[in-house]
């Protein structure tokens, strides 16, 4: 039960963070940054949950986490828009670097938080913490867990059933062509890397709240951005094959988190093989897969208005 359950979180930490880099790619833009802004979503998040009494309506935790987690991760996408669409620079680097900021800031601020409040960490906004974090759960199952399939439904019908997901995805493939149609190429793209803030920063607190007990940040959100990434391509920028992905690459994280119930096996194969294995599958899917992916045709190319 233990197993499942991880590989749910770990699944909806996954199809969140994923989803936000279909958006963002559909629409032409590449983002590599997911792993930094979701551990500014995380920041915002983890910062309410620090701060809110206990005895606070359950519902009004949940949305006031949710909706920092949002507004930190959509803030922080707009480095990648602004950088990429209006400045037209390389958006490898853009991301690469939003990552290191990202995590560098956070330990940085949390630190100084901690240090303001009575000099140094302060035991009851601790407690205060980790009982916020419990109203997220419903029996065994947590809350994202239902937002996570919302999400996978709106997404499917968001991109393949409405306009404005069949002008985002022509956008990422004939830009030009979108444009002439009277389609506003800037503002599609502008949408999409906002979407992938707003679905990052949201995996980011599914993280921090379901996954991790810790919001220190001193290893940001151990990859689980790059893991997201993986998932996307293997999902080949589809909903519904990210949200089966997903499942696949939350189970392996699921039992690197739970080796340690696999007594049988425990004297034979070292825990940090265990640890290692969602990576090394993710390579393994992406070294087998990854030429065969049909990524959008104008991802990561500048949108020049003049350009034919």
């Amino acid at each position: 039960m233990l197993l499942i359950q991880y590989t749910l979180i770990y699944a909806s930490v996954l199809i969140f963070v994923a989803m936000g880099g279909m958006f963002s790619e559909r629409s032409g833009v590449i983002n590599l940054g997911l792993e930094g802004i979701m551990v500014m979503g995380a920041l915002g998040g983890a910062f309410v949950l620090y701060s809110l009494p206990v005895g606070t309506p359950a519902l009004v935790i949940i949305l006031l986490t949710i909706l920092a987690s949002v507004i930190f991760g959509m803030i922080y996408s707009l480095f990648l828009a602004v950088a990429a669409i209006n400045f037209k620079a390389d958006q490898t680097l853009v991301g690469t670097a939003m990552n290191m900021l990202a995590t560098a800031a956070a330990v940085v601020i949390v630190k100084a938080f901690n240090n303001a409040r009575s000099g140094g960490t302060n035991p009851s906004a601790i407690l205060d913490y980790i009982a916020n974090r419990k109203v997220f759960l419903i029996g065994d199952f947590n809350i994202y867990m239902i937002l996570t399939v919302i999400l996978v439904a709106l997404a499917y019908v968001v991109l393949k059933k409405t306009r404005f997901g069949l002008r985002l995805m022509a956008c990422g493939e004939h830009p030009q062509a979108a444009d002439s149609v009277g389609i506003n190429v800037y503002k599609m793209r502008y949408a999409g890397v906002l979407i992938s803030g707003f679905c990052g920063g949201v995996g980011g607190i599914i993280y921090i709240s379901a996954a991790n007990s810790q919001w220190d940040f001193m290893y940001g959100v151990a990859g689980a951005g790059f893991l997201a990434l993986a998932v996307m391509i293997f999902g080949q920028w589809n909903p519904l094959r990210i949200a089966a992905s997903a499942l696949l690459f939350g189970a392996f994280r699921a039992v690197a988190d739970t080796y340690s119930a696999f007594d049988a096996l425990i004297h034979l194969v070292p825990g940090d093989v265990y640890k290692m294995l969602p990576y090394i599958i993710s390579l393994i899917v992406l070294a087998f897969t990854s030429k065969k992916s049909r990524a959008p045709k104008a991802e990561g190319i500048p949108y020049d208005k003049g350009t034919r």
